[in-house]
């Protein structure tokens, strides 16, 4: 009976993405939804996008483990990272009207700068779709009781997303991300009044939480380096998250500038709230089955709250949770997928293919969809194993050291020039990259703020030293949705 209802959810997110699908006209139509998203659906999308597997798998099971100070760049930070885009990024590049954050590096630094920064990007999705896909994977093999392995069940999944994704885009995206969004906010709040139920009421179960030391948020008579660790592991999602396509295309996809900035703010907020409902269920777990929740903590703490809906709530609850958890994979998978996609055709291949018609153009970006997907659902069978929370929190450090920089400065420093932001890139990946490949260094010091740092010396260094290289700025093409 659950995997009949689970089947039937699934098939009614592909017919909604499918009629979203028959919106889509043109280039524009495909990637930021003809810029003519409501708020409503902005603040949808954009919690969504961000309420993936590691906030009701990763992050729960961190929580529980090591408390809030093991949380802090998810969802702490993430949720921030929304805020930050609505208060400081939004408006500055709504204005802009365009595609993808590689058009900004285009239009401020130069070809250069664009297909660099653009590479960065995409190479840090990787991580990110590969956590869904493997979450996928996860919830299929248990909601078949082990019929599908984790492997076929990350197949099965991607395909399901790919469906929609590939024909009807952001459009697509957004219809099922809002009804995504509300099948969450539902699923959550009613098992964590049920599971408040069977641990014997929601303050019996925070008093646990504290008397665990669960609350614990900073470091404890830590000294300088936990201070530092602390702090880097607070911007590597704050600030790393920032230079991503799929926030950008939220932006880009409002119908104005005040919902461009009011929505990734309401949208954060309500992240951060909804963030907490899976780490009271855990916590609860804990309390319901002791035994049990143990000896998942040392196998796997992935499936602590899964375990808990499967053994100790009625039909009706287990539907709501795997459809709030598909629906919370299914909403970042498929905004991860078309996000790059996108970046790669408007800002690599389109240089290498200059003149691209709009027609050649939306083609390009279905065709990099589906290869997209093949790869990243290679890339996660691979990685079988890894945690999902830490592939995600992997995947910011790239952005962050390589594409922060510049388009910060960009954005607010009359003075950065293409130098600077070409030696902010070299400094701050190459920091990086010495610190990741010794050890003895990471160690001593956190490897993505030694990145960060670099390239912050990069570019003020580089655009005020003698310019032995030209400013560039390019033209953009301004793409136009169709009317709706």
């Amino acid at each position: 009976m659950l995997v009949t209802f689970i089947v039937l959810y699934l098939l009614a997110s592909v017919v909604i993405g499918l009629l979203a699908a028959r919106r889509v006209h043109n280039t524009a139509d495909y990637a930021v939804a003809g810029r003519s998203l409501p708020l409503a659906v902005v603040i949808a999308t954009t919690f969504a996008t961000w309420f993936g597997s590691e906030t009701v798998l990763g992050v729960s099971a961190r929580f529980v483990e090591g408390g809030l100070g093991e949380v802090v760049e998810d969802p702490f930070g993430a949720s921030m990272c929304l805020v930050l885009v609505g208060l400081f990024f939004a408006y500055r590049l709504y204005q802009k009207n365009l595609i993808t954050l590689g058009d900004y590096y285009r239009l401020r630094f130069g070809r250069t700068i664009e297909v660099v920064c653009s590479a960065i990007i995409l190479f840090s999705y990787l991580g990110w779709v590969a956590a869904q896909i493997t979450a996928l994977g996860l919830v299929f093999n248990l909601l078949t009781q082990g019929t599908l392995s984790v492997t076929a069940g990350m197949v099965v999944g991607t395909a399901v997303v790919l469906v929609y994704t590939l024909y009807g885009g952001m459009w697509s995206i957004a219809m099922t991300d809002f009804v995504q969004m509300i099948v969450i906010a539902i699923g959550l709040i009613a098992i964590a009044w049920f599971s408040a139920d069977l641990a014997g009421g929601a303050g019996r179960v925070v008093e646990f939480a504290a008397r665990e030391g669960k609350f614990q948020f900073f470091p404890q008579n830590g000294g300088a380096k936990e201070w530092t660790f602390f702090f880097a592991a607070a911007i590597t999602m704050m600030l790393g998250s920032i230079p991503q396509q799929d926030v950008f295309q939220r932006v880009m996809s409002s119908d104005s500038a005040r919902t461009a900035r009011i929505g990734p703010v309401v949208g954060g907020v309500l992240y951060l709230f909804f963030a907490f409902v899976p780490m009271f269920v855990v916590t609860a777990a804990v309390m319901v089955m002791p035994e049990t929740a143990q000896a998942l903590l040392k196998d796997d703490p992935q499936k602590v709250l899964p375990t808990l809906v499967m053994q100790h709530m009625p039909l009706i609850l287990q539907i709501a949770f795997f459809g709030a958890l598909l629906s919370a994979i299914m909403s970042t998978a498929s905004a991860t997928l078309l996000a790059p996609s996108t970046t790669f055709v408007e800002n690599i291949l389109r240089n290498l293919r200059p003149g691209m018609s709009d027609a050649q153009t939306l083609r390009a970006m279905r065709w990099s969809v589906l290869v997209f997907t093949g790869a990243v659902l290679t890339y996660a069978i691979t990685m079988q194993g890894t945690s999902i929370y830490e592939m995600v929190s992997g995947a910011y450090q790239v952005p962050l050291v390589g594409a922060f920089v510049p388009l910060v400065f960009g954005l607010y420093w009359k003075r950065a020039t293409t130098q600077g932001a070409l030696c902010a890139v070299v400094l701050g990946l190459g920091v990086w990259l010495l610190f990741v490949a010794t050890p003895a260094l990471s160690d001593a010091f956190p490897q993505q703020l030694a990145g960060v740092l670099a390239a912050l010396a990069g570019m003020v260094g580089g655009s005020l030293a003698p310019q032995r290289t030209p400013d560039h700025r390019a033209q953009v093409h301004h793409y136009q949705g169709t009317a709706v």
